[in-house]
């Protein structure tokens, strides 16, 4: 692991790329009040991908050999995981709640452990079950200002933000084995290009293809200011912090991401969470960080890897991604 000049600068990249992606509501909630969802995905998947455009043509440049899983993952990654997932994720700021969407991204690690433990027979550790329950648990007292009197209006987005917690962390599990063949700048660009028309699909499909088409100047700026801040900048500053940081630490440092959403919240929005909101980020928090340190006992023991790549809510092994969101 290469060493930063200064001691614990690695921790403090790796929370500044959290924060970023904590701002995610600051752009996002806007353009979903103002725009369709599948209209700010195409427009946000259109820009990352001009922006990614150089690490593609690297891949095209020397493509590595790619067998029929290889390409349902690489296809999975940018339609479901990127695409959709974005979607769903857009659609649940819609119903004016801009801090719940984000901390149910916070699932994300053991959905990974889930899921690598159904489809890719990997081991779980005995108490990865309550590990589970926390979770759930935790993400359930998040989603609802008052769990005992749950309404529609509050289900749908839990709904929308948890479907996209899912997708990203498949996304993650079915492309782990694609980053033995694919460096991860090229990865994340394959992702972004497969979603791309993915969106445009959507965007026909839907009718919304003329509302694409007629934006203001306050939408593009949001746009761009979305690729650029949870989107670009925070994968670049926590991957460079990341790899002079251990799981464990970068976890801890992860809790930047629900801080800064919880403060744009109060700050911006005037959303402050009600005493069982707090609850349940406590214990989700916990939960992800108690995984976190178990996880320093060994490789052997599903954990390690599924963590680390989980931790980035994109994003996928080459990521939001546990957690975080950002670049999903």
């Amino acid at each position: 692991m290469r060493r930063l000049r200064y001691p614990g600068s690695g921790f403090l990249l790796v929370a500044l790329g959290a924060a970023l992606w904590g701002t995610d509501a600051l752009f996002r909630r806007s353009l979903a009040l103002d725009l369709p969802a599948s209209t700010v995905v195409f427009w946000e998947h259109l820009i990352l991908v001009l922006l990614t455009l150089p690490f593609l043509v690297k891949f095209a440049r020397n493509m590595p050999s790619l067998d029929r899983w290889d390409v349902t993952a690489i296809l999975f990654m940018g339609a479901g995981a990127s695409a959709v997932a974005t979607i769903l994720f857009t659609q649940a700021f819609t119903y004016g709640d801009p801090t719940t969407p984000l901390l149910i991204q916070k699932l994300q690690p053991v959905i990974v452990i889930l899921a690598a433990y159904l489809l890719l027979s990997e081991r779980l550790r005995p108490r990865s079950g309550l590990y589970f329950g926390f979770a759930v648990g935790g993400a359930y007292l998040i989603s609802f200002s008052d769990p005992t009197d749950v309404g529609i209006d509050e289900i749908a987005p839990a709904l929308l933000a948890a479907g996209a917690a899912i997708l990203w962390a498949m996304g993650t599990v079915v492309g782990r084995h694609l980053t033995a063949k694919i460096a991860p700048s090229q990865l994340t660009a394959i992702r972004f290009a497969v979603g791309l028309p993915t969106a445009g699909i959507i965007l026909v499909v839907r009718g919304e293809g003329a509302a694409a088409m007629n934006m203001e100047s306050s939408d593009i700026a949001a746009l761009l200011a979305l690729a650029f801040v949870p989107g670009l900048a925070a994968l670049v500053v926590y991957y460079r912090g990341l790899s002079v940081t251990y799981a464990a630490n970068a976890t801890l440092a992860e809790l930047a991401f629900p801080l800064t959403a919880i403060l744009i919240g109060w700050s911006v929005f005037d959303t402050v969470p009600t005493a069982s909101q707090w609850a349940g980020i406590a214990i989700l928090t916990a939960t992800i960080t108690v995984m976190s340190l178990a996880a320093r006992d060994g490789p052997d023991t599903l954990g390690v890897r599924s963590l680390e790549t989980a931790n980035s809510p994109e994003r996928s092994e080459v990521r939001r991604d546990v957690g975080s969101t950002g670049l999903k």
